[in-house]
């Protein structure tokens, strides 16, 4: 694919891997791909074939981009940060796994208020939102290695006019002090290089997730709306993580943890 928008320059490889890859760093190999169907099926197959804990694949432009529940992520060229990373925490035990996709999010949330200064905050389990518009997406994904595929979307310069939905934004919609796709990569990537360690070198002990997760949350505290995997709602607050990073909602009829669903936060009549 070809590009002509000034406004939207490539990504500097060089300057990522010179910053990110050296010796004893969680970050061993950086590429960038003009374009690719989906960055997560990119690492998935090095991941597959053998590769070591710590490779980064962005690219320009993703043609079938995934996000969670089956749903597409398509941007413009150029105008987000897509990339994969891979992982494999194997001291940590399975359960604690999922404490991962919960660790992602708060990272590239740190990052971009660090460098960006966007007040961004989680959103359970793993967008990143600005005032309950949609920022960035996270997707993880468990293979056969074991491994974890963990992929990151973040709207950097999409305009007004080419946003998906309406509750969709950018860092330069949100006024952001950079939207230098380098610079912020490199933030998420050392945002998150700093937590992971930190994590597995815990056994995956969620005492080290969870008190940033409930400063940085958009969702704890919050009435919510949530869809279940089998199509059926329910609404409550959202109170709190449970050890195993369920969701505790607490029902008319009860306390309800949850694995898995798609959240929704409701406005009271004071917001």
């Amino acid at each position: 694919m070809r590009f002509s928008d000034l406004e939207r320059p490539p990504l500097d490889e060089k300057f990522l891997r010179g910053r990110l890859v050296r010796p004893g760093a969680l970050w061993t190999q950086i590429d960038v791909l003009a374009e690719t169907p989906s960055t997560n099926a990119v690492v998935a197959a090095a991941a597959a074939g053998g590769q070591a804990e710590g490779l980064v694949v962005a690219a320009e432009y993703q043609s079938s981009g995934r996000g969670r529940l089956g749903r597409t992520w398509t941007t413009p060229p150029r105008s987000a940060l897509l990339m994969s990373v891979l992982l494999r925490p194997v001291s940590v035990e399975a359960a604690r796994w999922p404490w991962l996709g919960l660790l992602v999010p708060l990272a590239v949330a740190a990052a971009v208020r660090a460098v960006a200064e966007v007040p961004a905050q989680v959103k359970w389990p793993n967008d990143v939102l600005i005032e309950d518009r949609k920022l960035a997406g996270i997707l993880l994904e468990r293979i056969e290695g074991p491994a974890a595929v963990v992929g990151i979307g973040l709207n950097v310069t999409l305009r007004a006019d080419e946003k998906p939905h309406e509750a969709a934004t950018s860092l330069a919609l949100e006024k952001a002090v950079t939207t230098d796709r380098a610079t912020v990569m490199a933030a998420v990537l050392r945002e998150l290089a700093s937590r992971y360690q930190v994590w597995v070198d815990a056994g995956g002990d969620p005492s080290v997730v969870l008190p940033e997760y409930r400063e940085l949350s958009a969702t704890l505290g919050r009435s919510v709306r949530v869809e279940l995997p089998d199509g059926t709602f329910l609404e409550g607050v959202a109170r709190d993580l449970a050890d195993d990073g369920r969701l505790i909602v607490d029902t008319p009829d009860g306390p309800r943890p949850l694995a898995a669903g798609d959240v929704t936060h409701l406005r009271t009549a004071d917001q």
